[in-house]
């Protein structure tokens, strides 16, 4: 389906001032080539220039039959004739004849001799072009500049090559540099990418890199872009890709070029019609088209590759106005889009597409990333030629000139913004339906050609051209030819043709014709009838879109809520993007005033951009429940705040419309997320009231949201006690309350609130809803949250309730750990609740990089406390060094020994749960020692408490020898106790290889202390159980006192024997 809107693309016309009848017409570069009739003289005008006035004009060398243009080395080639053979033929520095310079270089590809090298960038210069087979059809890439040329049953690729000079004199450079004045405007690439060839004093050439062998297919047009090859057919279109590589290609399949139907031998007499068929990427591999490659790249080392893009076949077909045979493809184009900083130079374009045409039904493809018809465009009447641009599709009938909005800029902005189609952006779909605009009405419209605003149209008055005349005369002929054999196959069997008038009207059809022509031949008229070159400029797209809105407001007044204004809207939000995306280009490529003068369109264009985006948004906001999610991206996309689309979508006094879903949808996620926007009571209010009566069920989550602080407590509990009455009570409604009481300061109901259920289901109720305990956070890991005045309330007095609930929201991946940390600084809480939160976090955490984190902590906070001149602190810690021990298993039971150093009384109470713990965490099993111990160096061994510490670190690190020297030093009434726990297994050994020597040293040197000596006993009778006889004597030392350790060689000669 085609809309059709009374919008007016086109701003002016002109003529342009040519002395004879044009034949053939190009344009780019700035400029128009007008081939006039007779085909061996060209004329330029420059359209940037109010009139067009002439640039330059040039005699070719033969009668120009194809005549093309390349932005990319500023170049024309042609397809001339003369004497009956054909030429190709490409004219360079075509624009030094504005000089009226006599002089002109003629050579052939690649002949590059010492007078054309020295004036070659000063002068026009023609390189000929020798072809094996005759040309048909030419086409130059607009990306890089190579030219490919169609034969009968082959496509020549020719690379671009420029040859820099090296012996151009200094003068000639002066004067190349001063001849050129507007070189800058009329060679810059359309796109603005290349600079003309002249300016870094080159001359052009080109190399014979590839040709490509169509044995099933003849062309009739052909299109070359960015290493896509378009060839075009009478019914057919295929498309195919050539990627260069540096890896040696894989044999040709000869069965490739073997590949033929099994027609019969005499077919010309038979009418073949062929199936219709649409192949799309990797499929149309599978058409009945082979294609062979032949490397010929001589300089161009690497190896193309072929692969297979779309493939087209029509049937013919009856139309109105428009028989079986003329219903032939035309206007074949391949189209680039380049999007942000892209550089032709360097990056292909994101985007490509590719039009082609028959008289009835126009076709636009996507390429890149997946292949896909984007807009099938059926035309009122029938169309001779058409042309696209950024912004439309240009085509031209008999008599008018009509323009069909594209999708190039819904393709490019999904290529672009990988955030579109999400909650975040939008974009009308690729598949909306396209639009007619307001026709222009011209006489005897022949051809169209487009260059940036300017559309170029050539009108005769009922003239013919001699391919006309010529196609009419083979028509006529094939005509009488095939009524002859029907004749001839009906009197065979009996049946005149002559006697039976409807089977002699129906042997006047031209049915079995091969080949079919244009339409039925007009007499050729000797007497010419006028003919006018138009160039008729496009509005600007920002100009088209104001129209397009004004032209919406019908729509807006009679059915809001309709298709055809949400379709409107589209079509003016594609015109925006495709100018944003062009206008990116421009500014990329301006300079000085240009750049300034770009600047100043691209915020216009931002601007209108963001105006449409909330109408899209208004749209949407009251359409139907499919697609009433598209208002939230797109009122994001408007800059708008909440407020103001609240207001937008305010129902007016005594109107019967309500809140749209859209809106409600947007709503409902503006408060939802994180946002540093703020209600007014008033619009607070009414968000509530909004709820209240349209989805009760999101009040909890609306009352919750940070953008709703300033709104009326006492209107908000109203609300939320009318929603309880019916729904009932529920967990997270009563929070809500409880937090709107605490609003109102009423305490006394805030903690009847509070008290209605059990603390376990309060912390279930903020897993519900986070918010009623923190704000912020959306945006990460990294993203700042603050308490909530519930939170506050909670800290001073349901500490261990506020810790449950934070513990229970990080395990639920609601909080992070450094958002938490935050929680507690803004709470003022961050040496007492923040370190009763990460103990419990060590309790119920199993992710083994917080628990690591959260031991190192534990450690430093300990260690903080513990180190002297700490600070005392008032807060009671939620739980004991007992509790944690009993409770958590990172937290170990102390070790035996640990007793004798610890003192019975310390200095506070933090002070010894604090040592309690930290001695907890060093027996535990979990506490890396390592990271521990550069902090503990802060403490002093002078303590038995301090001393302690270090000689759990040692024993854990397994420094036992040092760990027994330092404790009979320090405290040798816990040696047993140490060894006893310690020395075991694998250290038993210990015993009798370190600890007895240290303590028989000891004891001779004193040997009244009693402590030593009953060390030295209790450590015989473990030595005794555990070795023999004769490794207990050699342990005895030699001037030990026999009475003293006979009794424990005694006891363990006994062992030994009775093992």
């Amino acid at each position: 389906m085609v809309h059709v809107y009374n919008c007016h693309p086109f701003a002016s016309q002109q003529i342009v001032q040519v002395e004879q009848e044009p034949g053939l017409v190009c344009c780019g570069g700035g400029a128009l080539f007008v081939v006039t009739t007779g085909g061996c003289k060209v004329e330029v005008f420059c359209l940037e220039k109010e009139g067009c006035p002439l640039i330059c004009r040039f005699a070719t060398m033969g009668t120009v039959r194809r005549i093309q243009y390349s932005t990319i080395g500023d170049y024309l080639v042609t397809i001339e004739e003369k004497n009956s053979a054909t030429y190709l033929r490409v004219y360079t520095n075509w624009r030094y004849q504005a000089e009226e310079k006599a002089r002109i270089g003629v050579r052939l590809l690649g002949h590059l001799l010492r007078g054309a090298s020295v004036w070659g960038g000063v002068q026009m210069e023609i390189i000929e072009i020798p072809l094996s087979g005759l040309p048909v059809a030419l086409a130059c890439c607009s990306v890089k500049g190579d030219l490919l040329v169609a034969c009968e049953n082959t496509l020549v690729l020719f690379a671009l090559r420029r040859q820099t000079q090296q012996n151009l004199p200094k003068e000639n450079q002066q004067n190349l540099q001063s001849s050129w004045p507007n070189s800058e405007q009329s060679c810059s690439q359309s796109r603005g990418r290349t600079s003309c060839p002249n300016q870094d004093l080159s001359v052009l050439d080109f190399e014979r890199s590839v040709i490509l062998h169509l044995s099933k297919i003849t062309p009739k047009q052909v299109a070359l872009c960015g290493g896509y090859v378009a060839v075009q057919a009478e019914l057919e279109v295929l498309v195919l890709k050539l990627e260069a590589t540096t890896e040696p290609a894989a044999a040709d399949d000869p069965s490739d070029s073997s590949k033929s139907a099994d027609y019969p031998e005499d077919q010309s007499d038979f009418l073949l019609v062929p199936k219709h068929q649409e192949l799309l990427g990797d499929q149309a591999k599978d058409c009945d088209v082979p294609v062979n490659v032949e490397q010929t790249g001589l300089e161009d080392r690497r190896r193309y590759t072929l692969s297979y893009v779309l493939f087209r076949r029509f049937t013919p077909e009856f139309f109105q106005g428009c028989g079986v045979e003329e219903m032939q493809l035309h206007s074949l184009q391949l189209y680039p889009m380049f999007i942000g900083n892209q550089s032709a130079s360097v990056d292909g374009p994101a985007c490509m597409f590719c039009f082609f045409s028959l008289p009835t039904a126009g076709y636009l493809y996507s390429l890149r990333g997946g292949v896909e018809l984007l807009s099938a465009y059926q035309y009122p009447e029938k169309v001779l030629q058409a042309v696209l641009t950024d912004h439309l599709l240009h085509v031209i009938t008999k008599n008018a000139l009509q323009s069909f909005t594209v999708r190039c800029a819904a393709v490019a902005a999904r290529v672009e913004d990988p955030y579109i189609d999400t909650t975040m952006k939008a974009c009308p779909p690729c598949s909306l339906e396209v639009c007619a605009l307001r026709m222009q009405l011209f006489i005897g419209l022949r051809s169209v050609c487009a260059y940036g605003c300017h559309v170029i149209l050539l009108s005769t008055a009922d003239t013919e051209t001699p391919e006309e005349t010529e196609r009419h005369t083979q028509r006529r002929s094939l005509e009488l030819k095939e009524h002859n054999m029907l004749t001839g196959i009906f009197l065979a069997v009996g049946i005149d043709p002559a006697t039976t008038p409807a089977l002699e009207n129906l042997l006047s059809r031209p049915f079995l014709t091969r080949r079919w022509a244009t339409p039925s031949p007009k007499e050729p008229s000797t007497v010419g009838h006028g003919w006018n070159l138009y160039v008729v400029d496009t509005v600007p797209p920002l100009t088209l879109y104001q129209e397009m809105v004004e032209y919406s407001q019908r729509y807006a007044e009679n059915n809001p809520q309709g298709l055809s204004l949400r379709h409107l809207l589209g079509e003016a939000h594609l015109l925006l993007r495709s100018s944003l995306l062009q206008s990116s280009e421009q500014r990329q490529n301006a300079d000085g005033a240009r750049k300034m003068a770009a600047q100043t369109q691209r915020e216009e264009l931002e601007e209108a951009f963001r105006q449409n985006c909330a109408q899209l948004g208004d749209c949407f906001s009251r359409g139907c429940q499919k697609d009433c999610h598209l208002a939230l991206p797109y009122y994001r996309m408007s800059g708008l705040s909440v407020t103001e689309v609240i207001s937008r979508n305010r129902p007016l006094p005594g109107s019967p419309h309500t809140y749209g879903p859209g809106f409600l949808f947007y709503l409902k996620h503006f408060l939802l997320e994180e946002t540093d926007q703020t209600l007014s009571q008033e619009d607070a209010d009414e968000v509530a009231r909004i709820f209240g009566q349209s989805e009760p069920s999101m009040l909890v989550s609306v009352c919750a949201s940070p953008c709703m602080m300033n709104v009326d407590a006492a209107a908000a509990l109203q609300i939320l006690r009318c929603w309880e009455d019916t729904a009932g009570v529920s967990v997270p409604l009563t929070i809500t309350m409880a937090a709107m009481m605490l609003r109102l300061g009423d305490l006394a109901q805030y903690t009847e609130l509070m008290e209605r259920h059990a603390e376990m289901l309060l912390v279930y109720g903020f897993i519900e809803e986070p918010r009623l305990l923190l704000h912020g956070g959306g945006g990460g890991k990294h993203a700042q949250v603050c308490p909530t005045a519930l939170a506050r309330q909670l800290a001073d007095s349901q500490p261990g309730l506020l810790v449950a609930a934070m513990v229970a929201l990080h395990e639920n991946s609601k909080v992070q750990l450094e958002q938490a940390d935050h929680v507690y600084k803004e709470l003022g809480c961050e040496n007492s609740l923040q370190v009763d939160f990460w103990e419990a976090m060590l309790m119920a955490s199993s992710q083994d990089a917080v628990i690591q984190e959260l031991l190192f902590r534990l450690a430093s906070v300990y260690i903080d406390r513990l180190t002297p001149g700490a600070a005392p602190t008032k807060h009671k810690s939620l739980k004991s060094a007992d509790d944690l021990i009993s409770s958590c298993s990172h937290y170990g039971a102390l070790y035996p020994w640990l007793t004798f150093l610890n003192p019975v009384q310390t200095s506070s109470y933090q002070h010894w749960e604090a040592l309690h713990k930290l001695q907890s965490l060093l027996c535990g099993p979990s506490l890396p020692v390592d990271a521990v111990a550069p902090l503990l160096e802060s403490l002093s061994e002078e303590t038995l408490w301090g001393f302690s510490l270090h000689l759990l670190c040692a024993t854990r690190r397994g420094h036992y020898g040092s760990s027994i020297e330092q404790l009979l030093d320090r405290c040798p009434q816990a040696i047993i106790a140490y060894a006893n726990h310690q020395l075991q297994d694998k250290h038993m050994a210990l015993w009798w290889q370190k600890l007895l020597p240290e303590l028989c040293s000891r004891t001779r040197a004193a040997a009244d202390n009693s402590i030593l000596l009953g060390a030295l006993k209790e450590t015989l009778v473990v030595v005794a159980m555990q070795t023999s006889p004769a490794e207990f004597l050699e342990l005895i030392p030699d001037d030990g006192a026999a009475s003293f350790f006979l009794p424990h060689l005694l006891t363990c000669s006994q062992r030994h024997l009775l093992a």
